[in-house]
């Protein structure tokens, strides 16, 4: 081809990218060096909490008892053991009163209190041995782990006749944020090095192998850059930073395979470096685009919750998605035409090969593809037997999540031996009444010590109380101790907070404590989650309409999604909730799901299904462009995508698995939770269900009302489009759908 026909077939958006390639990817280096150095430290600006909903009553009663009541918020516990000794012995009880002392003089501790001062029976182990100093750290997460990390050390080990653990919610939550960066730094050794093995094992070539590497870690140190600046304006949570490495590598390299393969297909067909990477931009690149805009949808939708846990794998999802995009459509670009036909280069598989047969992007993938084409044509041929099998198969999978329970995190989701862990399996485990699984009851406004006193005694006729302690008065306020039957976050406990809400009285109360917390927190959810889902259903249906310019599809690809779902959630009531394979996991089940995990993972799993479905869609609809043959196009876009949506699978699955080997239970859950959706995903609904479901709605496939055919003819996106004239900027990434004839594989 003349320089003049390429240069025709090459558009705006080609010629800004390539233009300059070596000052691009200057650009990007120095703009990731500055990203280092803007991220660094984000993670000791992060929370390890954000499971409660800001706005809710158990909220704001927390923060007023805070403010006026500190001792009935104690977040820091002493845990003293005596040894063979009573703790009512005298040099006990001595060295227990120094240490009392000593912690209501350091600065940032308010509320001290010890059983040695008030007896309360249920600060004392039932044998005897055992007793607690309590206290509240105050301010705000971070300024609490830091007072922590200053007085902890001066406090645990021995001291005279007692041995002294440091427990409680903030000793729970530091130590928690600790471990899951110490996690996350074996997560990125651990699936770096398989991922390249991975790679080059799609590639072939060594060179090719590392460019898709090179885009993740750019998605990810701009995106740590993001929430270093995010954690400026509001809290984000520590939990973030696990998404940001899975899907910077994921979908970075998801976004690059594409890319590439479709790089390597046109320069097998004879193009020249820069017409092939206009033709890539042109089809693989609005592709990319179309992915990273239904993925970020997807994380968008947990904006519309209060908790910040939530949002804040919205900030990083939505960063890391956009980052990867970009690197993808930009610096990629800017590589290949600097590599040109060396992107080939390295072949580390030509031993394996006979005849020392160079590879090419086609080579590669021509024995996978054949494969994939003739196990099309089977599915096919046995439609609805596939339909029908594959749907029962996953709707079974899901079952065991009807009997899904929701509870609240707490330090169980520790390893076995954290110190805090310990302390608190002591006090549930020992302690009558379980201390600090109570329920705080905040009256406010004028009374009469009658009045009190009545409410006290109606507080406790109620059932499912145990015991009411209180009030304790203070300026105009009052606060009562109400201790529940059973377990302090059970089905009874979450009843009786309702019960104390609803009991009228001459003041005004409200209610919090772990059980008031949980409450709270599934009301939020169960108020936002139909504008969670109805935003990513909604938008899918109209992103998805514009690429294939079908109706039906649209509802076809949310329907499917759905239920590569059903597995992940199934298995994760019946691994997590129910405790099958805690051993072999390493976990302690406590026999609830945390109430955010499932959205987040819905949010999470549904956007990289739909990764998954617009590349195997979109092949699919430039061959029924082309031929308007129907079920040539199904085997078509399975045989160009298969082997490759199945690698992306496979090599994000590892990324998960890496993550989900944290020694926190809720990462482990995530991690493995979104590798199984990820590979059901890929190996059942893409490979199964879709050319089955297709075959069976035949051409209907492709309806569309006339004034929404004519809309899409207009608006729509589709790798067909013709090779724009002349300068048309980002057309080529954004255009109307049109038709373009696959140079490489017409004849599959």
């Amino acid at each position: 081809m003349s320089e003049v026909n390429s240069s025709e077939r090459v558009g705006g958006w080609t010629r800004f990218v390539t233009a300059r390639p070596r000052l691009a990817l200057l650009a990007a280096l120095v703009i990731t060096a500055l990203a280092v150095f803007a991220g660094s430290g984000v993670a000791d600006r992060m929370g390890s909490g954000g499971w409660e909903a800001p706005d809710a009553e158990s909220t704001y009663t927390t923060q007023v008892l805070e403010r006026e009541f500190p001792e009935s918020q104690p977040n820091l516990l002493l845990l003293v053991d005596s040894g063979g000794a009573s703790v009512d012995d005298a040099a006990v009880a001595a060295e227990a009163a120094r240490l009392t002392d000593r912690l209501s003089a350091e600065p940032g501790i308010t509320g001290v209190g010890s059983y040695w001062q008030t007896k309360s029976p249920a600060l004392r182990s039932s044998d005897g041995h055992e007793a607690i100093v309590a206290a509240r750290i105050g301010g705000d997460e971070k300024g609490a782990g830091e007072i922590l990390d200053r007085i902890a050390p001066a406090y645990r080990g021995t001291h005279g006749p007692v041995e002294v653990s440091v427990g409680g919610p903030v000793a729970v939550r530091h130590e928690m944020q600790s471990i899951i960066q110490e996690d996350l730094l074996r997560a990125e050794l651990i699936a770096l090095p398989v991922t390249l093995a991975l790679l080059v094992m799609v590639f072939g070539s060594a060179i090719a192998a590392l460019l898709p590497l090179g885009v993740g870690i750019v998605a990810i140190l701009g995106t740590n850059a993001v929430l270093r600046g995010i954690t400026e304006f509001t809290d984000v949570s520590v939990f973030a930073q696990n998404l940001t490495t899975a899907l910077g590598l994921g979908l970075a390299i998801d976004y690059a395979l594409f890319i590439v393969r479709r790089f390597r297909e046109e320069l097998s067909a004879g193009a020249d470096t820069r017409e092939a990477i206009g033709t890539t931009l042109r089809t693989a690149g609005r592709t990319v685009l179309f992915s990273a805009l239904t993925v970020a949808v997807s994380l968008a939708a947990m904006m519309v919750f209060p908790q910040y846990f939530l949002r804040s794998f919205a900030y990083a999802g939505i960063a890391v998605v956009l980052l990867a995009a970009a690197a993808a459509l930009i610096l990629l670009p800017a590589a290949l035409m600097l590599l040109g036909p060396r992107v080939n280069a390295l072949d580390l598989r030509r031993l394996l090969r006979r005849r020392g047969k160079p590879a090419s992007g086609a080579d590669t993938a021509e024995g996978s593809g054949r494969g994939w084409a003739r196990f099309s044509v089977l599915v096919m041929r046995r439609a609805p037997v596939f339909a029908v099998v594959t749907t029962v198969g996953l709707v079974l999978l899901g079952l065991p999540f009807l009997g899904v329970k929701f509870g609240t995190a707490d330090d169980r989701q520790l390893p076995a031996a954290a110190e805090s862990r310990v302390v608190q399996e002591h006090i549930r485990e020992g302690f009558p009444g379980s201390p600090g699984g109570g329920l705080e009851v905040l009256a406010e406004g004028a009374a009469t010590p009658g009045q009190y006193a009545d409410f006290k005694e109606r507080m406790d006729a109620l059932p499912g109380v145990q015991r009411v302690d209180g009030p304790v008065m203070g300026d105009g306020s009052a606060y009562y101790d109400v201790l529940p039957e059973g377990e302090p976050v059970g089905q009874e406990a979450q009843d009786l907070v309702r019960e104390l809400r609803a009991e009228p009285a001459p003041f005004d109360t409200s209610v919090t404590g772990t059980a008031a917390v949980l409450v709270d927190s599934k009301d939020a959810i169960a108020d936002r989650l139909p504008w969670a889902v109805g935003i990513i259903v909604v938008v899918t249906l109209l992103l998805v309409f514009l690429l294939t310019g079908s109706v039906l599809i649209p509802l076809q690809a949310v329907v499917l999604n759905a239920l590569s779902l059903t597995a992940m959630f199934g298995a994760v009531v019946w691994v997590f909730q129910d405790g099958n394979l805690s051993g072999i996991l390493s976990f302690t089940s406590t026999g609830d799901i945390e109430t955010t995990l499932p959205v987040l993972m819905f949010c999470v799993a549904f956007g990289l299904s739909m990764d998954y479905g617009v590349f195997l869609l979109s092949r699919i609809k430039e061959e029924y462009d082309r031929t308007g043959d129907h079920e040539h196009s199904v085997t078509f876009g399975l045989r160009h995508t298969g082997g490759l949506i199945t690698a992306a699978a496979v090599i994000l699955a590892v990324v998960m698995v890496a993550i989900g080997t944290s020694r926190v239970t809720n990462t482990k859950m995530l991690g493995l939770g979104i590798a199984l959706a990820v590979l059901m995903d890929a190996m059942v609904v893409r490979s199964l269900l879709v050319p089955a479901v297709m075959k069976l709605m035949g051409r209907v496939t492709w309806w569309a009302p006339a004034p929404l055919r004519a809309f899409h003819q207009r608006f729509g996106l589709s790798e067909g489009e013709p090779a724009p004239t002349g300068d048309r900027g980002t057309e080529e990434l954004s255009g109307a759908g049109g038709q373009e004839r696959d140079k490489v594989t017409a004849g599959a």
